[in-house]
């Protein structure tokens, strides 16, 4: 089963993402923080990470900017979120290791089409 792990720190966004995802038959394991997050990394290898980018603490572009420097993490395409729809943000967040970026509120149609498409693209 294709394992995607969302690190989101606000319940509400990852009950929905979950929903969304699992009924498009994903396996979804959830994070709400960076040290979370790194723990699960730790010994397991998600298909697929979600990355809101405010979290508390460490940032999401800081994480993942720490997981693509791990040699056994780096090929785990990412897929930023966050409501930060600034000009040069979704630059700067691909410049940091993001494969992808989608805005908050998330279509959830566009979420599954770009899960898929990252899945496929790192498979084939």
């Amino acid at each position: 089963m294709v394992q995607i792990l969302v690190i989101e720190d606000q319940a509400l966004n990852r009950k929905v993402v979950r929903i969304v995802l699992e009924s498009a038959g994903y396996s979804v394991v959830e994070s709400v923080n960076a040290t979370e997050a790194l723990t699960y990394l730790e010994n397991s290898i998600p298909s697929l990470i979600l990355m809101d980018i405010a979290l508390p603490g460490k940032s999401g572009e800081e994480l993942t900017r720490l997981i693509k420097s791990e040699p056994k993490l780096c090929s785990i395409p990412i897929i930023a979120i966050t409501a930060a729809a600034m000009s040069g943000d979704k630059e700067r967040l691909l410049k940091a290791g993001c494969d992808d970026y989608l805005s908050k509120p998330i279509d959830t149609h566009v979420l599954v089409e770009r899960v898929k498409h990252h899945i496929k693209k790192k498979t084939t």
